[in-house]
């Protein structure tokens, strides 16, 4: 079925002089002006378009893919206001509208803000909204401790970062526990790390526990070998440093190294960590 506001892969049906038509099934023969037609197109190609409405309100195609599509949230610049609201550049030739019902304060021309685009079946547009949290899950999260889950970067806190979990729910990650710049708009890969009895979700950017601790400490190792056997890190090592060394938390690099000095594979000394021969 053809979506509007999407992506979608399309049968070209007939070839005109301003374009071609595509079987839009249920929404009809879709035009994809000559400008959007890719090079060497025929009768009965599959080309892939978005599809949304033009100035005329007309459903039209286009070859370029937005900086945005309906059910998502993007960061996007207002480039004009008027008396219908704010419109923002979403990279095509008809610009994204949020109403002024739908902003949560006043958008200002040329600053960024995060929104989530909609198909309004009503007024048979594509706007977008600040107000976030209407589109967000209201049902309890399924996450398991540990999953591995796309986040979308929303702003700072004063605890930290909140980002949109898999594109449905709130989750925190806590700037102690951040070794990266994070910027709004940001898509990033992180995982659970607490569900909350009240329904808030704790994240981490890195897997919690020990799970990826083989991993890590192989990391470690690699470095180690990598620098004649030393590396000038110890228990007062800024945690920054750990991270951008090693992407690992302090937390985890001190566990690598409990682990590493057990097996006897490590040595740690005043100035740093030496490699031990394996036996």
């Amino acid at each position: 079925m053809s979506q509007i506001g999407r992506m979608n892969t399309l049968r070209v049906l007939r070839e005109v002089d301003f374009g071609v038509y595509l079987d839009g099934e249920e929404l009809g023969d879709i035009l994809l002006p000559k400008r959007d037609v890719p090079p060497g197109t025929k009768v009965d190609d599959s080309v892939e378009v978005f599809i949304y409405f033009d100035s005329a309100d007309i459903i039209i195609a286009s070859s370029k893919k937005p900086k945005t599509q309906v059910g998502e949230f993007a960061l996007l610049t207002v480039i004009d206001n008027n008396d219908m609201g704010a419109f923002l550049d979403w990279g095509l030739l008809k610009d994204l509208l949020v109403p002024f019902r739908e902003q949560s304060h006043k958008l200002l021309k040329n600053h960024d803000y995060v929104v989530h685009t909609y198909f309004d079946r009503v007024s048979n547009r594509i706007a977008a909204s600040t107000k976030l949290d209407k589109f967000l899950s209201v049902d309890p999260p399924r996450y398991s401790v540990g999953d591995k889950v796309d986040l979308f970067i929303v702003n700072r806190t004063d605890l930290g970062y909140r980002a949109i979990i898999e594109n449905q729910h709130w989750g925190l990650l806590f700037k102690d526990e951040v070794f990266q710049p994070l910027e709004q708009g940001m898509r990033i890969e992180g995982y659970i790390k607490l569900l909350r009895p009240d329904g808030k979700i704790d994240l981490s950017l890195q897997k919690p526990g020990g799970q990826d601790l083989d991993e890590a400490s192989q990391k470690i190792l690699v470095a180690l070998d990598s620098n004649a056997g030393f590396l000038p890190f110890t228990d007062k090592t800024a945690p920054e440093e750990i991270y951008r060394e090693f992407g690992l938390s302090k937390k985890v690099f001190k566990r690598c190294l409990g682990g590493l000095y057990k097996k006897r594979l490590i040595t740690l000394e005043p100035s740093g960590i030496k490699r031990l021969a394996e036996s």
